[in-house]
């Protein structure tokens, strides 16, 4: 493809050589460059890709993309843009022939439930007809294809080679999660998001290589809406308006208050031997209205929780706007699962069963707060902390752990280059600092083993930590370790 078509979106000055030169790859890792290739020469956190010139001229590369200056020989062509990252997101863009432009794009930013989201939306939409793809933090659906994910939100050139795939595959409609991260390092940057959606914000990576702080991380989240022509969003967050500040796209709003356009109440626990789920009417109102019935209509999710409410909620917002009927929103919606999201595993009429990603602290406080509304016998949480991480973290979770469970199963999660027993040494510290009752079992098919032999009538039973993960990592090397598996062979005996 040529360099100038390459750029129709772009800003830029060519300070050497030519626009008119033919570009047969783009490449923003050195190892990837071959002849003919375009380079982007990305600052990165660790590494900056201007140094990385000369190597890349060896091996054949035509075009660099910098913006910095920088030294080529002369028959390099060198373009200088503001942001080079901001530029490999438009020339992608290019490169794959706008693919976006053929389908309907939904983002789903948030501290909290784009996963879960993504699939909500997903299932009702494909329940109605429609072709979905999807991309986010468990893994990318591209028709019968799965591709397991690396980042929740991929860089720009992957994003645009997944959105082609798509688009050829018949897909018209693409839902997928939109972290932070993804819109501070401009991995979106030009998609037309046709509605853009936001969960919830609470202080969440905040740090050395993620956001400077919480007005950061908002801005970030903000940008979305700066993006996309609906805008879709919790009314009772009490941060919303500073999400909204500089929006341009047209607003709507989901909840439980009265300004919600889309609003649940009669809010209901659902409890079954081995079962929960969450009831609630749905009242709409505004440009929905003539959509549904006068008096609304009543959903029921298989999953517990109020966030279950704000998460359907949300995708019944979503799938209003492409006229999916109400009976299908509701079937789908009881449909829906989320595997390693509060995903209950039927081992037995007398307890339930269920695995979680909840691998933090505040994931993990606002889980068994939400399972203890339910009243349970005794709530059990089996958990561990992953090694070679912050050990703030390890105090934190066995605290939450010690104050909201009746019983912690402390175990092993992915130790990496740690010993697990250091690992639940700190943890048992923060255990320590309440009454909560503990037991240590470091092999975590053996803690699983333990808790579902001594589950006890009406217990609710949570394994936490490794959700969708099937690995688990050990110095270095991931080992097969899906806990539904284990499950499963503890069940049969094995």
């Amino acid at each position: 493809m040529k360099l100038e078509k390459l750029l129709e979106q772009v800003s830029y000055e060519c300070v050497q050589g030519s626009t008119d030169v033919e570009v047969s790859r783009l490449a923003n890792d050195s190892r990837q460059v071959e002849d003919g290739s375009l380079f982007f020469c990305i600052k990165g956190a660790v590494t900056d890709g201007h140094r990385y010139v000369p190597d890349v001229v060896e091996k054949g590369a035509r075009v660099l993309v910098v913006q910095d200056p920088v030294e080529a020989p002369p028959e390099v062509t060198v373009i200088r843009v503001g942001d080079t990252r901001y530029a490999m997101a438009l020339i992608s863009a290019a490169y794959f022939g706008y693919p976006a432009n053929e389908m309907r794009i939904i983002g789903i930013t948030g501290t909290k439930g784009k996963t879960t989201t993504t699939y909500m939306v997903k299932s009702i939409l494909e329940s109605a007809g429609y072709k979905v793809g999807l991309i986010g933090t468990i893994e990318v659906i591209i028709g019968d294809e799965t591709i397991p994910a690396h980042n929740t939100t991929p860089e720009s050139y992957t994003i645009q080679e997944y959105f082609r795939r798509m688009a050829d595959a018949g897909c018209q409609v693409v839902v997928m999660e939109v972290s932070s991260q993804g819109l501070m390092l401009h991995r979106t940057a030009g998609i037309p998001f046709e509605i853009g959606i936001f969960t919830n914000i609470e202080p969440d990576h905040i740090g050395p290589a993620e956001h400077a702080d919480f007005e950061d991380y908002i801005e970030c989240k903000s940008r979305l809406f700066r993006q996309c022509r609906y805008g879709i969003v919790n009314a009772d967050d009490q941060h919303l308006e500073r999400v909204l500040r500089g929006h341009t796209c047209e607003v709507e709003r989901f909840g439980f208050s009265e300004d919600a356009g889309i609003r649940a109440q009669d809010l209901q626990l659902v409890t079954r031997p081995g079962y929960l789920g969450i009831a609630y009417h749905v009242q709409c109102g505004g440009r929905h209205a003539a959509a549904v019935p006068a008096e609304g209509f009543d959903v029921e999710v298989d999953i517990p929780g109020k966030f279950s409410v704000y998460n359907s909620l949300t995708a019944i917002a979503v799938c209003l706007h492409f006229a999916v009927a109400v009976e299908d929103i509701k079937k789908a919606l009881r449909a829906v699962r989320v595997k390693g999201r509060v995903e209950m595993i039927k081992v037995s009429d007398q307890f339930t069963l269920m695995i979680d990603y909840a691998h933090n602290a505040m994931a993990l406080e606002s889980l068994l707060t939400t399972l203890r509304a339910y009243r349970p016998h005794r709530l059990v949480c089996l958990f561990g902390c992953g090694g070679n991480r912050s050990k703030l973290r390890r105090y934190e979770m066995g605290e939450v752990s010690g104050r909201h469970a009746d019983l912690s199963i402390i175990t092993s999660d992915n130790p990496r280059y740690e010993k697990p027993e250091d690992i639940i040494a700190d943890i048992i510290v923060g255990i320590g600092r309440t009454d909560g009752e503990y037991v240590k079992i470091t092999d975590r098919k053996e803690a699983i083993a333990y808790a579902i032999h001594h589950g006890e009538p009406g217990d609710i039973i949570v394994l936490a930590g490794k959700g969708h993960e099937d690995y688990q990592e050990i110095e270095g090397r991931h080992y097969p370790m899906d806990e539904r598996v284990l499950i499963q062979e503890i069940l049969e005996g094995r």
